[in-house]
């Protein structure tokens, strides 16, 4: 049975966002008009949006080098984070964090982090926090099938066991890390590695965000309930290269008939055609999204343009190190 069509209209919406957001993006980076490098998230949609739809405001996120997803998914206003990646004063890191180090604490967003699998140990410290507090609050950790290699995760794993941590490990295997095949590098199936820890382990279509709902739903209510973590893993793959303006320094390592199979499954595309047939939402109300939503990208792209740089007398402000040395 589907959801009503207020949420249908809403994961659509949210979908969209992330696809203009990042389109855009990347004609920005072509333009050389974003400093250092973007990674988008253009082809998994679904997969934030899906588990965050099942999100409360007060739960947390993790997230990684490619995040601008997760952050849109959990709420976060796209003109502050348009003047994030701009290098901008009125970014969400006022222009010093830049695309990969986007943060709202007020919605739930802990950051995200350049350091492969750096998530995944705050994700369960967010979990600790939760359960010493005697707060309800779930968390959902996004990583990467690369960070599924990192030997954080099976620690997370052991210490979210043991203390019955409020943790959903979410991985998107987007069937590559950076520039090799994950089937290269990667023993298994990442979502059975749970499973030496007695946690709740499953795979998901990541490309159904109807499919990555219910799955990720069933974990947070299991969290919240105070039944433990869950790990899972969301089968899906990233459309554009590992980093914008990659083919600079790195030759090919993608088929075209690859790209294009997986294309042929574009979560958007699908999920839009979905609608129409399953639940009567006509063309012209998802052409209205869509337009709404260009709408509001290029007004973030304006509001990033007009604001300033950051002024070189607050380089220091909001840097923390140890004193002395």
């Amino acid at each position: 049975m589907l959801p009503d069509t207020d949420i249908l209209l809403n994961l659509y919406r949210r979908m969209v966002r992330i696809r203009v957001f990042e389109e855009k993006v990347q004609e920005l980076h072509r333009l050389g008009k974003l400093p250092g490098f973007v990674h988008v998230y253009v082809g998994e949609e679904a997969v934030a949006v899906g588990a965050c739809s099942m999100l409360r405001d007060t739960d947390h996120i993790t997230s990684t080098h490619r995040g601008h997803g997760h952050c849109i998914a959990k709420g976060a206003d796209v003109a502050p984070m348009m003047a994030e990646l701009f290098g901008r004063a009125d970014g969400y890191c006022r222009g010093k964090g830049g695309s990969m180090h986007i943060i709202d604490t007020s919605l739930g967003i802990l950051g995200a982090n350049g350091i492969v699998g750096g998530g995944i140990p705050m994700a369960t410290g967010s979990g600790l926090a939760d359960a010493v507090l005697g707060r309800d609050g779930v968390t959902v950790c996004f990583f990467g099938d690369g960070a599924a290699n990192q030997g954080v995760l099976l620690e997370s794993l052991n210490l979210a066991a043991i203390w019955q941590l409020p943790v959903v490990y979410l991985c998107e295997s987007n069937q590559y890390m950076e520039f090799t095949p994950t089937t290269d590098l990667t023993a298994g199936r990442i979502y059975r590695r749970g499973e030496p820890f007695g946690v709740a382990s499953m795979e998901v279509d990541g490309n159904d965000v109807l499919e990555v709902r219910r799955v990720v739903g069933e974990a947070v209510d299991r969290a919240r309930r105070g039944e433990g973590p869950t790990l899972i893993e969301a089968i899906t793959y990233r459309f554009s290269g590992h980093s914008e303006g990659e083919s600079a320094f790195v030759s090919a390592y993608r088929t075209e008939e690859e790209v294009e199979s997986w294309k042929a499954r574009d979560p958007v595309t699908c999920f839009r055609d979905l609608l129409q047939t399953e639940a009567g939402i006509t063309a012209a109300e998802l052409d209205s999204i869509d337009a709404e939503e260009q709408e509001a990208i290029r007004k973030a792209v304006e509001f990033a343009e007009a604001s300033p740089h950051p002024s070189p007398d607050e380089a220091l402000d909001h840097v923390f190190a140890p004193a002395g040395g």
